[in-house]
């Protein structure tokens, strides 16, 4: 438990969290700071760009084991089980029709890239390795959730009263798999893999040197935007709704972490992939959503990922992953 604790403390004391609590009280309190928006897409996509170099420098150093290729398996595995389990606890224990539940489950399957990127941090200062083919798992763990969503809602509502049009269609196959995080963290992986440490060299010091500093800032943001988010639907989520949203990722990580145990991967994956695991995505699904099932409530489903959800895991769930890590692994 002190390990746990040690963590923790060191999580929420870090600049990043430090920012994001700073720009969610703000929002809270009414204050006017914000970040154009136009600026905080361009720290998103530099965000996504860094790990996903990162990553792929890291991916070049070794070949591509088994052992890589069941990791890559499990993360699929979970993010198409996951929701399912999220929308039975949400039909047993809410009031959720099936339609919003099924799209509130989705965001459970999927992931959040920048609770990822912080876990990357915390793990580091943590003194533990991650391997680079976790931000892959990250890429693949995006869109399966969306696919167990769209199958649920349509199992009861089959129903629906207007199908969705080829073009709707078209464009949701693009909004799932060719999302701006997609493209870019899965690019930057390519690029990052085929180039190596030595091609990739010149642009370290941007992408390394200034990594942390523009985390921070783009935390702020999020700070803004959660704390926004709960201001303003915070009627529509009942006790159970908001319960779920702390219960879920605990649930998500202790099965992860059985995964993780079964596959005998080291501490600094295994956190990363508990981590994706248990958070809940507040970018790529909502987009979805809106396309494939625009009767379903974002005053629900997003307030909850990104106002509940992401603040408990970049706060207090990390720490708690971290350890889950180290304990499957005889270091607890």
């Amino acid at each position: 438990m002190g390990a746990v604790l040690d963590v923790a403390i060191s999580t929420l004391l870090s600049p990043i969290i430090l920012f994001f609590a700073l720009g969610m009280f703000a929002a809270l309190l009414r204050s006017q700071m914000s970040v154009p928006e136009a600026f905080a897409k361009g720290l998103a996509i530099y965000l996504m760009m860094a790990i996903g170099l990162k990553g792929g420098v890291e991916m070049s150093k070794n070949p591509l084991t088994m052992d890589v290729m069941l990791v890559l398996l499990a993360g699929v595995v979970l993010s198409f089980l996951i929701p399912l389990i999220a929308f039975v606890l949400l039909r047993l224990t809410t009031k959720l029709d099936q339609t919003n539940a099924a799209a509130t489950a989705a965001h459970y399957g999927s992931i959040s890239i920048v609770t990822f990127v912080a876990a990357t941090e915390a793990v580091r200062l943590s003194g533990l390795d991650a391997g680079g083919h976790l931000v892959a798992v990250a890429a693949l763990m995006e869109t399966p959730a969306i696919i167990t969503a769209l199958f649920l809602a349509s199992r009861g509502a089959g129903k629906r009263d207007e199908p969705v049009a080829g073009s709707e269609q078209g464009e949701l196959i693009r909004e799932v798999f060719l999302n701006a995080s997609i493209v870019v963290l899965v690019g930057a992986l390519a690029i990052g893999w085929i180039a190596g440490e030595e091609g990739t060299a010149s642009i370290q010091p941007f992408f390394v040197g200034l990594f942390q500093g523009v985390l921070c800032l783009f935390l702020l943001d999020m700070g803004l935007s959660a704390g926004r988010g709960l201001r303003q639907g915070w009627r529509q989520l009942t006790a159970a709704i908001v319960g779920f949203g702390l219960y879920m990722p605990l649930l998500s990580a202790v099965i992860a972490a059985g995964a993780a145990y079964l596959l005998g991967m080291p501490p600094g994956d295994a956190a990363l992939l508990i981590t994706l695991t248990a958070s809940a995505s507040y970018i790529a699904v909502p987009a979805a959503m809106r396309l494939a099932l625009p009767e379903a409530k974002p005053s629900i489903y997003l307030t909850l990922s990104l106002g509940v959800t992401f603040p408990f895991n970049v706060t207090i769930g990390i720490p708690i992953y971290i350890y889950l890590a180290l304990l499957i692994n005889g270091q607890g």
